[in-house]
């Protein structure tokens, strides 16, 4: 009597699980990306933007050095990130690369990060993961 509920459960979960890979990378065709654009103050990625210059100076030196190849002053930088929060847009492992951007007074990394994507994009965490802005360039 107990595995009958205990089965419809399964097969609910598993249901959901196949839902979502299908639509994180299957069968769908894909869209063109959409710009960043300062009325919505949404980017590609469909987070909130932030332009390199609004950025903490810690943070555009992160980038430099990024741009530069490093050196990086952690061991950790340049780690792949795993996206488990699932706030930036679904890629394949690997993917995804993070940086810590120093903050002033912390013995420590501090929790703010620039994570990249593969194709260039970048992302600003200032709470360890708990939520990204899309960086932008500054308009010309």
């Amino acid at each position: 009597m107990l595995l009958r509920p205990l089965r419809v459960l399964l097969a609910l979960v598993l249901a959901v699980f196949l839902a979502g890979c299908s639509s994180a990378g299957g069968g769908a065709a894909p869209t063109a990306p959409r710009t960043p654009t300062a009325a919505t103050g949404v980017g590609a990625s469909g987070l909130p933007v932030v332009r390199t210059s609004e950025l903490p100076p810690e943070a555009r030196r992160t980038l430099d050095l990024i741009a530069r190849g490093g050196p990086f002053p952690y061991a950790k930088d340049g780690a792949v990130f795993s996206n488990f929060e699932r706030l930036l847009p679904r890629e394949v492992r690997g993917y995804y690369h993070e940086y810590t951007v120093k903050t002033p007074g912390e013995r420590d990394r501090g929790a703010r990060r620039i994570v990249t994507g593969g194709n260039g994009e970048a992302y600003y965490t200032a709470d360890h993961y708990a939520s990204f802005r899309e960086v932008v360039a500054d308009e010309a």
